[in-house]
């Protein structure tokens, strides 16, 4: 699950050919948590599909620097009827950017953008666990749930180690 930012495509970054991944893009690299109701649910829909009908074995969420997404989630946008859809999405950044103003009060914009990008990653892996399908699959150990932030300038990938809450250069022991 990954950013629809064109300058993030997964295959160049994982070095995968068509037909190896499963990739569900959307703004910010959201995931909403599970909602049971007759609405239309793009994101959710691809996570229940991957899961239950490819089987597939992991899920990536993954993040990256200077996301467009996240910065949005620190500004005041006016809302109106063009972009009530945006406003709407953008909410699944508030917990991320509120911890980063808790965090990093004194800390420069980009520091808290840094800050708020990653720990996005962790809240979105959080919301991964409330369908039922992907709960389920990860309890029965058939299911892993990883959390990355790709850095746009390096190319660096770093991963989210949960036994130490930080993240960490992806290949690093």
């Amino acid at each position: 699950i990954g950013c629809s930012d064109s300058r993030v495509m997964p295959n160049m970054i994982t070095g995968t050919g068509p037909g190896d991944l499963f990739i569900v893009r959307n703004i910010g690299n959201f995931v909403p948590p599970f909602r049971p109701d007759d609405d239309y649910h793009s994101t959710a829909s691809a996570i229940e599909y991957a899961v239950t009908s490819l089987k597939v074995s992991d899920i990536i969420v993954c993040g990256h620097s200077d996301c467009g997404a996240i910065k949005a989630c620190f500004q005041e946008i006016t809302p109106n009827e063009e972009n009530i859809h945006t406003i709407r999405w953008l909410q699944l950044g508030a917990p991320a950017k509120r911890m980063a103003l808790d965090a990093l009060p004194e800390e420069s914009f980009e520091a808290r953008r840094d800050f708020a990008e990653k720990v996005s990653v962790v809240f979105q892996l959080e919301n991964l666990l409330s369908y039922p399908a992907v709960k389920r699959r990860v309890d029965e150990g058939t299911l892993f749930l990883h959390g990355w932030h790709y850095d746009l300038a390096s190319g660096e990938i770093l991963y989210f180690d949960e036994s130490e809450l930080e993240f960490k250069p992806l290949g690093a022991s």
